[in-house]
């Protein structure tokens, strides 16, 4: 199972280094040293054919003769040699092997062969593998070392996962510096078996790594890696640097979106919607590792500064300002506090000057009672180097009321060398340290944005209004037809009759293909009337002379018909001309609007917002997100743009209807959802009248997918798969779901009138309140790893929730634990069994080959109930339970 042999990979009890080598310029040679002189406490044996004595320790032949329990296997070998050496682990009962060994896909085809056979290798045998090519791992806590490292890394409560082993010495020498200690330091190498997934999932899971850093250069496992960070971003922080990012994927796009979302906004999308920071430089990762190593997060954004010089206050300001903050303003209270310890020159606001005439003592007060006020979130402390303030003695009065502060402290010792003895001593202490307030400043801000972003990710979206009644049989039948007649670039017609099949409201829009036939559907459509080129091979229609506006009579609408005619052929010569299309005349619009989607190479479909028009691209004001979207996701997408502002209205712009409007972002993600041809989407304009909105143009890119839907999503969409009704023993009509994030209410509603022991029996504790934030443990699910199946009574009778069965995944998906609670009226009915029942199907479908859970002693009409399905049952005394298994 994956946790087991991630365990035996970072808390072995022996090791073997196979290709272990007497020569001191050898991988062979540096591994066993680090793995001695790190004081490794279990057995270490070298393995090579050629001696029998390599540093003192016996050495054998082959891993096999060892004949020894071995948890990891650390290979120096020829990487031409690996795929073997792996086999023989595996016949040896080695579960984990980290391959250094070089010359992989990096090296061309030969190197690539190479690489799939180490993973194949790596499968049949059933040895988890890092690398190859992997600088090795660290985990000092364990006095593991098993790398090339230079020297070991300290232990601490940072997770380091690097895809550039030559950063890992780098990053090493730094931390040193800081006296930052890791709980593991993996190098991924070139990944042939585990990859960065699998490690933030184990990592998520280990008590000792408070938060996980990564250098991330790709991914191969792209919805993998946002199903891990979005379940371990709720408990620790992600903190990543994305390398190598670009708009290059826009270059050829067929659209304003495609030529807006490029590859950085992707990333960034997926990375705000998992939970993750993200950091852009170096800097700013070791700043934004450093504090959250050394200090707590901030739960609001109101900074205190502590200073003695007024120039840096400034600039602390001026940098709080730059993320639309203000510094905050002192209460009387602490004003008054601060009056009886300080010198009468003080500021008295903030920032609180001590000027520099300051002595160790004003710090200390300032910096206990600042620690106290009630109106700080947080507190940066400036020091810049003075006659008269001592950097070192400062710093040592100040190292203990900041070992463990009531909220989060940053240190700005300012002055370079004339400081390094004082930053030494904080950095001792643990204090996060910076060199300029605008990095302490920057680094309290993202640590504040993250912890508002995942509340906001954690709030209960509403319930759509109505049913959104879509049509999804209709647009596959056009969608496939035009795939049938090789057409890629779909007509504005073709585009709005696939829209307004998901209830995206578009304009009335006929196809003409003569002036006379123009005119007669001017007359029955009204004037006044809008023409535009309906071709596949102009994509941008005003470029082309290919629309007139406000057409009154059907002499305009011919005359029009014949100027757009021949502007698009001295235009673009060779296209493909249909005619036009004829479209009602929207009123003059207060806003346009811009909505899209674009499909990414790595993260599939992403959603766009923004100003719309034919500057779309000059101004770019916009926003990007991945689907699926409910209500709240769709109006946060809204609020992100700066035209989010003229839509609540302002001057003669009345407001927009935002609930429309998201409910119309809810359509096309369900669109790009349920159809994974769509490659690109405009809908520019979606014009606003009256704060309505309308789509008057629109454009598809189509292209065939070899992903079947909703596979080509990045996160995993609501599996309506999984729906069925039911009828309980006694006729009452029952539907089973999968949970929502939506039915937080529901949930409360249902759990609250259970009674103590049906609580007790499912939890295995008393619990007399169900907050919000145990509900959206139980609301917002990963799909990919977690189904709450809910029955509700249907009508005839009122909707009620009845009862749950739950089915959480191993990230491996190799196993499942599952539990069911069902409300006290409706036992006995059937539905404990039906909901046990289905949760087995869904195991099976999503490949899980064991289901287990936990059930109290005393429950016994649950443990009658599963035995009589088939589980089997281990009594577990010292704990009251019963484990209940079943192999599927």
């Amino acid at each position: 199972m994956l946790k087991t042999s991630l365990s035996k990979l970072f808390e072995p009890q022996a090791v073997a280094v196979i290709g272990a080598s007497p020569r001191e310029d050898t991988a062979g040679w540096v591994l066993l040293r680090n793995l001695v002189d790190g004081g490794f406490p279990g057995p270490i044996y070298p393995v090579n054919p050629h001696h029998t004595e390599i540093q003192g320790l016996a050495t054998y032949p082959e891993v096999g003769a060892v004949g020894q329990s071995i948890d990891l296997a650390v290979i120096a070998a020829p990487i031409a040699d690996a795929p073997w050496v792996i086999t023989e682990c595996g016949a040896a009962g080695v579960p984990a092997a980290v391959v250094v060994s070089t010359g992989g896909k990096e090296t061309g085809p030969p190197g690539a062969r190479i690489e799939a056979e180490i993973a194949a290798a790596a499968q049949a045998a059933g040895v988890r593998v890092v690398g190859p090519s992997s600088m090795g791992i660290c985990c000092p806590a364990n006095k593991l070392n098993a790398s090339l490292l230079p020297y070991p890394a300290q232990p601490g409560n940072l997770a380091l996962i690097s895809q550039s082993g030559s950063l890992c010495s780098t990053i090493l020498g730094w931390a040193a510096r800081k006296n930052l200690g890791f709980s593991h330091f993996i190098s991924t190498g070139s990944v042939a078996d585990l990859d960065v997934p699998d490690y933030v999932d184990f990592l998520g899971n280990d008590l000792s790594a408070k938060s996980i850093i990564v250098y991330l250069e790709n991914l191969k496992q792209p919805r993998q890696f946002l199903s891990a960070a979005r379940s371990v971003s709720r408990v620790k922080p992600i903190i990543v640097i994305k390398a190598g990012a670009s708009a290059a994927g826009a270059q050829a796009a067929a659209s304003h979106t495609g030529a807006l979302a490029g590859q950085d906004a992707a990333y960034n999308a997926a990375f705000r919607r998992a939970g993750i920071i993200r950091v852009h430089t170096f800097t700013q990762l070791f700043d934004c590792a450093e504090a959250l190593g050394k200090t707590r997060r901030p739960l609001g954004g109101a900074l205190g500064i502590i200073t003695n010089a007024g120039g840096p206050g400034v600039m602390t300001v001026d940098a709080i300002s730059g993320w639309n903050q203000e510094p905050a303003t002192l209460t009387p209270e602490t004003t008054a506090a601060l009056d009886a310890v300080l010198p009468h020159f003080w500021s008295r606001g903030n920032p609180i000057d001590l000027t520099g005439q300051a002595t160790t003592a004003d710090y200390v007060e300032a910096v206990q009672i600042c620690c106290k006020a009630p109106e700080l979130d947080g507190l940066i402390v400036i020091l810049a180097a003075q006659a008269l303030t001592d950097p070192v003695a400062v710093a040592r009065a100040l190292a203990p009321a900041l070992a463990n502060p009531a909220k989060p402290v940053c240190a700005v010792w300012m002055g370079g060398e004339d400081v390094e003895a004082g930053q030494a001593v904080l950095n001792a202490a643990g204090v996060p340290t910076f060199e300029t307030p605008e990095q302490a400043v920057d680094t309290f801000m993202e640590m504040y944005y993250h912890h508002r972003h995942l509340q906001l990710l954690q709030e209960t979206p509403p319930q759509l209004p109505r049913d959104l009644n879509m049509n999804p049989v209709r647009a596959r039948q056009l969608l496939d037809q035009c795939l049938e007649q090789n057409t890629r670039r779909l007509t504005e017609l073709e585009a709005k009759s696939i829209l307004s099949a998901y209830g995206i409201p578009v304009n009335p829009t006929a196809a003409a293909p003569t002036a006379a036939e123009a005119a007669a559907l001017a007359r029955q459509i009204g004037f006044p009337v809008v023409l535009k080129i309906q071709s596949p091979d102009i994509v941008h229609k005003s470029e082309a002379g290919g629309v007139r506006f406000y057409l009154r009579t059907e002499e305009e609408v011919r005359t029009a018909f014949e100027q757009i005619m021949a502007e698009a052929r001295e235009f673009h010569p060779a296209a493909t001309i249909l005619g036009v299309t004829v479209q009602t005349q929207a009123r003059r619009p207060e806003v346009e609007l811009i909505l899209g989607s674009k499909k990414d190479p790595d993260f599939g479909p992403l959603l766009l917002f923004g100003l719309g028009g034919v500057f779309t691209e000059v101004l770019q004001d916009y926003a990007v997100d991945l689907p699926p979207l409910n209500l709240l996701l769709a109006r946060r997408l809204i609020m992100k743009t700066r035209i989010y502002k003229i839509l609540q209205g302002y001057r003669h712009v009345p407001p927009a209807d935002l609930d429309r409007l998201a409910e119309i972002l809810v359509r096309l993600s369900q669109l790009v959802t349920d159809h994974p041809e769509i490659v690109e989407l405009d809908i520019n304009p979606l014009v606003l009248s009256g704060g309505q909105p309308l789509a008057v143009d629109a454009r598809m890119v189509i292209e065939p997918s070899a992903v079947p839907a909703p596979r080509h999503l990045a996160i995993s969409p609501y599996p309506n798969q999984y729906e069925s009704y039911w009828l309980m023993r006694d006729g009452t009509p029952v539907l089973f779901r999968p949970i929502l994030p939506e039915d937080e209410p529901l949930v409360f509603q249902f759990l609250t009138g259970c009674s103590e022991q049906t609580i007790y029996f499912r939890y295995f504790r008393h619990i007399k309140k169900f907050s919000h934030d145990l509900l959206i443990r139980f609301t917002q699910n990963d799909y990919d790893r977690e189904i709450g199946l809910i029955a509700l009574r249907q009508p005839p009778g009122p909707e009620l929730m009845l009862g749950v069965s739950r089915l959480v995944m191993a990230p491996d998906r190799r196993s499942a634990e599952f539990a069911v609670i069902i409300g006290d009226p409706w036992q006995g009915q059937g539905l404990g069994p039906k909901l046990v029942s289905r949760a087995i199907e869904i195991a099976r479908e999503n490949g899980v080959k064991h289901l287990w859970g936990e059930v109290l002693a005393e429950n016994q009409p649950m443990l009658d109930m599963v035995q009589k399905m088939g589980f089997s049952l281990k009594r577990d005394y010292q704990g009251g339970t019963f484990r209940i298994e079943m192999a599927l």
